[in-house]
């Protein structure tokens, strides 16, 4: 089965590129595709994570175990696109190079049969250039909009911590 697949800049502009994948393939090659498609080396750190319907980060898939001891993080590489793309979880965020934050929204399109004589992956949509430095975030907490900060600072009798901790 062949995955049609959008990826979708997080940014003002409308900036995505519409790709062809083999549902078998792992998510390292899918990053590779991810990468190459919009002009990156690919030498930077890079991490799926799954997510809801509202775009709410779940699990994440790294390229690299970076932890010393071996965690439960899932490695792209071990991991397959059909594992984790489905029709029920048809949407994933990909963040390439963790020091600038490049981060896309990445939505199952379609599933096709393999058409021969095209070789996968196979970029099929280009729109929009990818900006010289990624769109800033806007990390606003949603809870933190009606809390007041400097009520708490003045009431800290009232926070549960033992002040004598060390």
């Amino acid at each position: 089965m062949i995955y049609k697949v959008r990826i979708i800049l997080d940014a003002k502009d409308d900036i995505f590129r519409d790709i062809e994948i083999d549902a078998g393939n792992s998510m390292e090659e899918f990053h590779n595709a991810i990468s190459q498609a919009f002009g990156f080396l690919g030498n930077e750190m890079a991490s799926f994570y799954t997510c809801d319907e509202e775009w709410v980060q779940d699990e994440e898939i790294a390229l690299f175990d970076m932890s010393e001891t071996g965690s439960d993080v899932r490695l792209m590489n071990e991991t397959f696109l059909d594992d984790v793309l489905t029709e029920k979880t048809p949407k994933l965020i990909y963040v390439y190079d963790f020091l600038s934050m490049w981060t896309f929204f990445v939505e199952l399109a379609d599933i096709v049969e393999n058409e021969p004589g095209i070789s996968y992956p196979n970029v099929l949509f280009s729109f929009g250039e990818l900006p010289e430095t990624p769109p800033e975030k806007n990390f606003k907490a949603d809870r933190t909009d009606n809390f007041d900060f400097d009520d708490t600072l003045e009431n800290y009798d009232d926070l549960d911590f033992d002040e004598n901790w060390n």
